[in-house]
Order: structure tokens, then C-alpha cells, then sequence
């Protein structure tokens, strides 16, 4: 089982920089691929990001390649998302998941957090 918590979101120009983070909780965390989603206002969940257990894969969705990092600590049972050069098309909740056994943007993903705002103004 993992529970995941996801903090940093907020309010912030277009251009700005924004690095959200997810704590993590369980044994099984280093195990765990982890993936960032997000899902604007009348639109469907969408993949941003995703990295391997041990850290060394990452993958992106072609619109945040470039301006979105992802990574993690396993000794923190961390994963963060640092995002540079924000859009207002970024606007959406940003949900932070893990995945048994394998990683990358098709894999299922078992557990989710709550997720966090994330709002780019023009």
C-alpha cells in the first residue's frame, strides 16, 4: 500500500516556475514507478510525466518537454515536478500516482493522491 500527499501548488504568472512535491508513505515506494497527471477544467486526465524506480528513466508528454523535470529521492520517499516557463494551458489539478511494477505514461497507475492546484495567469 502507498498513500501519496502532493503540496506546492498555487498561483503564478506566465513564465514562472513552480516545483511541486509528493511524500510518500509505505514500504513499497522504491518499488513503485511513479507518474504526475493532470486534469484541467472539463477536460479528461491527462500523463505529464513519469520516472523509473531507481530514477535513471524519465519520460514527458510532448507539451511540458523542455520546461517540466521530474525525480525522486527513495531515501525521502520523495517525487517532485519542477516546472519552468509555465503556460496558462498548464492551469489544472496535478495528481502525483504510483505504479506496481513498471512505470511509464500506459502503465496503470494503483494509487493516487488528492492532488494540487496549480493555476498560470496570463
Amino acid at each position: 500500500q502507498v498513500q501519496l500527499v502532493e503540496s506546492g501548488g498555487g498561483l503564478v504568472q506566465a513564465g514562472g516556475s513552480l516545483r511541486l512535491s509528493c511524500a510518500a508513505s509505505g514500504r513499497t515506494f522504491s518499488s513503485a514507478g511513479m507518474g504526475w497527471f493532470r486534469q484541467a477544467p472539463g477536460k479528461e486526465r491527462e500523463f505529464v510525466a513519469a520516472i523509473s524506480r531507481s530514477g535513471a528513466y524519465t519520460s514527458y508528454a510532448d507539451s511540458v518537454k523542455g520546461r517540466f523535470t521530474i525525480s525522486r529521492d527513495n531515501a525521502k520517499n520523495m517525487v517532485y515536478l519542477q516546472m519552468n516557463n509555465l503556460r496558462p494551458e498548464d492551469t489544472a489539478v496535478y495528481y502525483c500516482a504510483a505504479a506496481r511494477g513498471g512505470w511509464g505514461p500506459t502503465r496503470p497507475y494503483n494509487y493516487w493522491g488528492q492532488g494540487t492546484q496549480v493555476t498560470v495567469s496570463s
